[in-house]
């Protein structure tokens, strides 16, 4: 009956969470006060007993120094004699301010008249002060200290001697004659040091030192009030030897509340949030209750949905026992699949109806599925029909045991796959059959997708003309556009960038780096796929050109070759029959003059003019012969040759001449640099020029020659500069290298070192430039064939 009762308390609150959440708000408001009362009482308690101890404190200090004040006023007063004189006052004042350092000064007032003080310094001013002629203030503090018979302290006042003080005066009567005061005088700051008054020693308290002026009837308060205490938690004494007040105030008279509020917002904020909970748990405990009824009736249907799907699914479905391997339930798909009955598959073993060459590989896999190191594995894999046909199977085999607990039964579940092995053959032998004719091709078969910069499929032809494997190129971004020529590379990307936004069919070519740094120039055809629904896709061809583009290179070689050879040729028989031509007119002219000569001497002298215009035909005809042999040779033997050393080579060869015209010859030109070049041209062309600028130099200055190479946009260039007469390129410019030019009217210019030195440098693949002017010099710069 009780458990009843229990359990409909229980079901009550659960299905009322919100009211049972308030309940229990309540519950808990109500002791959140109650602690909050108590801890409010508990820190007004503390803070009382506090302040309590503080001024206790205080008044114990006062007291011992007020107390302190008279014995010294009192031994200072049995000095007096009954006579009224004072005997040793000096010895016995030194050794009562030597015991007590807080004592400002020590005086006997005889009849309201300062005559004697301790010590003297610092107190000059009170000496013969009549305290009834002072201020009324203290005319009365003095009379009560008389009336009392008392001694009674004056202030805190401001001193004669300065800075702020009391001054306790002792009344002393002889034969019940009034004699005179007995005084001490302490300053205020130390009266306050000695008493523990300090506010900066307390944070929340403050300390306050007052004193009913006698004339006025106010409270005259001598501390710094920074705070107002008429409202605040204070405890205050009286010291009648003064008529002091001594106040002691709490300065933060909310920090009580403070600390409730903060321990009551918390506690609220514990309530609210407890309740919160509650009602939240309650909820979702209902919810839960709620929850485990429809799963509790769910799984009743599920079983029974399971099994109809179990029985009916479109797929085979077995529970086998993982130990034994025994099939333990089947569904019908599954004895369709194989062609057995549900009893006897029920009788055989799983591994019976798998095909024999597979169960090696399905034994690894299960092994680990026992072992924990799978939760499961799928495989295609073939079985055994009862009329003994391969049957292939998609099978997923799942454990029904937790991780952690011992292997029980397992679920295999098996598609018939097949229809779909069998059309897999043949669209792979068929793919097999159009690779190996795309790779018949003689050229790469290629396709790419050019968001990506992904080829996605390539023959084995690559390997055969660039070296790399289909494997190194697929799947690489930018494998392709990367090994294209670094001189090719923009252009190529311009190309096919405009090319594919065009979405036309193009072809081009450009060159490749193969795998093992060779050049294979490629022409490549390509076609742009744009089919609906697939993205843009290219596919081409790559042919191997090289053989055509270096026998075209070949073939435009020797067409320019001839060309220049024609050239040269056509120039040469330009000088020939010029040449020869002025040299046979002369020798006919002589020859006729020599058959009209009248006398032998005449005779003679034609003789020796024919033997000279012999001579200078034989000299034309030797110099022809060399333009012949440099224009004519093709293939001219070129070598590495240090540049510095035939420099040197040629200024020891001319050095009579350097030493016989004085000249100063600089050669700047780097031991390390080499030319590929002929070396009896580049003798020749080092000797005609540097020996000319010695020929040509200026007559009113030595020779200076400077040498020096450098590089001029990636070539090669050798410059020599001297100071000689110069020559006036406006006039002579066009014929600067031309044969038998002379421009300085020298006796020994023959006009054909220049022409010789022109072709044996073009002959070389360079060039020369010259730069002068009439005076200041020349400057010939020789430019060397670049090596690709």
């Amino acid at each position: 009956m009780t458990e009843k009762k229990s359990s409909r308390l229980s079901d009550w609150f659960l299905s009322r969470p919100q009211t049972t959440g308030f309940l229990f708000f309540l519950f808990l408001l109500c002791l959140i006060m109650l602690i909050v009362t108590q801890r409010y009482q508990i820190f007004e308690e503390n803070r009382e007993r506090e302040i309590t101890t503080v001024i206790n404190n205080v008044e114990q200090n006062i007291e011992q120094t007020l107390s302190n004040g008279y014995n010294v006023a009192l031994t200072l007063a049995l000095t007096v004699d009954n006579n009224g004189v004072p005997q040793n006052f000096e010895k016995v004042a030194e050794q009562l301010m030597r015991s007590n350092p807080e004592l400002k000064a020590v005086q006997l007032v005889p009849h309201g008249v300062i005559k004697y003080v301790y010590p003297i310094k610092g107190n000059e001013k009170v000496i013969n002060l009549d305290l009834y002629k002072s201020p009324k203030r203290t005319i009365l503090e003095a009379e009560k200290a008389i009336q009392t018979k008392k001694m009674y302290y004056q202030g805190p006042v401001e001193l004669t001697q300065g800075g702020m003080g009391v001054v306790g005066r002792l009344p002393l009567f002889i034969n019940n004659k009034f004699w005179g005061f007995s005084a001490i005088v302490i300053k205020l700051e130390t009266l306050f040091k000695t008493a523990g008054i300090d506010n900066k020693k307390y944070e929340n308290f403050r300390f306050q030192f007052s004193k009913v002026n006698k004339i006025t009837h106010k409270e005259e308060f001598f501390l710094p009030q920074q705070h107002s205490f008429k409202n605040a938690l204070s405890k205050s004494i009286v010291f009648p030897d003064g008529d002091w007040k001594v106040y002691v105030v709490s300065t933060n008279p909310n920090s009580t509340w403070l600390t409730i509020l903060a321990s009551l917002i918390f506690g609220l904020s514990l309530i609210g949030l407890s309740s919160y909970l509650l009602t939240i748990l309650l909820s979702k405990q209902g919810k839960l209750k709620r929850l485990v009824h429809d799963q509790a009736t769910q799984l009743i249907d599920t079983e029974s949905k399971f099994k109809k799907i179990f029985d009916h699914a479109a797929i085979g479905i077995a529970r086998i026992d993982s130990k034994s391997g025994a099939i333990l339930e089947v569904n019908q798909y599954l004895c369709h699949f194989l062609g057995y009955s549900a009893e006897e598959l029920m009788q055989k073993k799983i591994k019976s109806v798998i095909y024999p060459d597979d169960l090696e590989e399905d034994q690894l896999l299960f092994k680990r599925l026992l072992a924990g190191e799978i939760r499961g594995f799928d495989q295609e894999k073939r079985y055994l029909g009862k009329d003994g046909q391969v049957i292939w199977g998609n099978v997923i085999i799942t454990p029904l045991w937790n991780e952690g607990e011992a292997p029980s039964n397992h679920i295999v579940i098996v598609e018939d796959i097949t229809k779909r092995k069998a059309e897999q053959e043949i669209l792979i032998a068929s793919q097999k059959r159009i690779e190996s004719l795309i790779n018949t091709i003689d050229g790469i078969v290629w396709e790419a997708n050019p968001s990506e910069n992904i080829c996605t499929f390539i023959s084995n032809k690559v390997y055969d003309i660039l070296g790399y494997t289909p494997k190194q190129w697929m799947g690489v971004p930018k494998f392709w556009f990367s090994h294209i020529h670094p001189d090719d590379q923009e252009r190529v990307k311009q190309h096919t960038t405009k090319a594919t936004a065009q979405k036309r069919q193009h072809d081009f070519e450009y060159r490749m780096i193969a795998n093992d740094g060779s050049i294979v120039w490629i022409r490549d055809i390509v076609t742009v796929i744009n089919e609906v629904g697939q993205p843009l896709r290219l596919r081409g061809i790559m042919i191997d050109i090289t053989s055509h583009v270096l026998a075209t290179e070949a073939l435009n070689k020797s067409f320019n070759l001839v060309t220049e050879q024609n050239k040269r040729l056509l120039n040469f028989s330009y000088i020939v029959s010029h040449n020869l031509r002025s040299h046979s007119g002369n020798i006919q002219g002589i020859s006729e003059l020599i058959e009209n000569a009248k006398t032998i001497e005449e005779r003679d002298e034609m003789i020796q003019l024919l033997k000279k215009v012999a001579g200078n035909l034989n000299e034309t005809l030797l110099n022809l012969n060399n333009i012949v042999n440099i224009q004519t040779s093709i293939d001219i033997v070129v070598e590495p040759l240090n540049l510095a050393h035939y420099v040197n080579r040629t200024l020891s060869t001319l050095n009579a001449q350097i030493l016989s015209r004085g000249a100063t010859i600089t050669n700047n030109v780097a031991p390390e640099i080499e030319v590929e070049y002929n070396r009896a041209y580049l003798e020749s062309i080092l000797l005609n020029f540097v020996s000319n600028a010695l020929r040509y130099s200026h007559p009113e200055r030595k020779p200076v020659i400077v040498l020096t190479c450098f590089e001029e946009k990636g070539q090669l260039v050798l410059k020599i500069s001297d100071n000689g007469i110069g020559i006036d390129l406006k006039k002579h410019g066009e014929n600067m290298f031309g044969i038998y030019q002379t421009f300085n009217g020298n006796a020994d210019a023959r006009g054909f070192g220049l022409f010789i030195t022109k072709n044996q440098i073009e002959a070389m693949g360079g060039k020369v430039d010259v730069e002068s002017s009439i005076g200041h010099g020349t400057t010939f710069k020789i430019y060397f064939k670049i090596e690709k």
